[in-house]
């Protein structure tokens, strides 16, 4: 099972006055053709790739607030304001199972609650993920959960791992992806770290287009690098640079 492509179907589109078709990478948008089993989005704050990513999981069948087809909470919160751009998009896949799993940070509390009263921590370490510290919680559901082959979308993993924890989610991708060839990897990211993953494919959203780049050619590469390189020099030009205050 392979994601293949992501296509925007302009005919289906109503009105490109209306969020999310007035965001420029998600206006410009055409093919995206996916080659590698583990792809990146990458792009700072507002550039569109959460927006797209939560709009692929949406049109997979994923809750819109994380987990999978058949295990997903909705609540009043959730958003619909990509609901216009799922139903433009076609999803080619070579066989699309329904297998797979949702995971967004920002509704991770959820999912975990909903696990705790469903009583099926059993099926994510055997132990409640809320009591569990944010990171460990995280982890625990990518080493249990995500042993079996399927389409698995991350929206900023990062969020709640240390930079030692991303390293050993890298490996947790790496033996994932050795040990099932019907596994394959979606996310959204500002690490450092984790775009280093050998072979990924990377796309970039700034500059108002989505387009494929080289590890080192990212913003959070090149300005991480910068920074650890020379961080009084980077400091003394960042605070020089803040305006004064009137």
């Amino acid at each position: 099972m392979r994601l293949r492509s992501v296509r925007l179907l302009h005919e289906r589109i109503n009105d490109w006055n209306t969020y999310p078709f007035t965001v420029p990478t998600i206006r410009t948008l055409e093919t995206l053709e996916i080659r590698s089993r583990i792809c990146f989005f990458v792009g700072e704050n507002g550039s569109g790739k959460s927006t797209l990513l939560e709009a692929i999981a949406d049109n997979y069948g994923f809750g819109r607030e994380g987990g999978s087809r058949n295990f997903y909470q909705t609540t009043s919160s959730s958003s619909e304001s990509t609901a216009p751009l799922s139903k433009a998009l076609r999803i080619s896949f070579t066989t699309r199972t329904g297998q797979g799993f949702y995971l967004r940070a920002e509704s991770f509390f959820n999912v975990a609650t909903l696990v705790d009263q469903l009583g099926i921590q059993d099926g994510y370490g055997g132990r409640s993920l809320h009591e569990q510290s944010h990171g460990e919680s995280f982890l625990s559901l990518l080493e249990n959960r995500f042993r079996r082959k399927g389409f698995y979308v991350l929206d900023e993993p990062e969020a709640a791992l240390s930079p030692q924890r991303q390293l050993s989610m890298l490996a947790l991708l790496h033996s994932r992806l050795e040990a099932n060839d019907d596994i394959q990897f979606l996310i959204a990211s500002h690490s450092p770290i984790l775009l280093a993953y050998p072979g990924a494919q990377i796309f970039s959203f700034d500059d108002g287009t989505i387009h494929e780049i080289g590890y080192k050619e990212t913003s959070p590469y090149q300005v991480v690098s910068r920074f650890l390189a020379r961080p009084e020099v980077f400091l003394n030009e960042l605070f020089n640079e803040r305006p004064e205050r009137e």
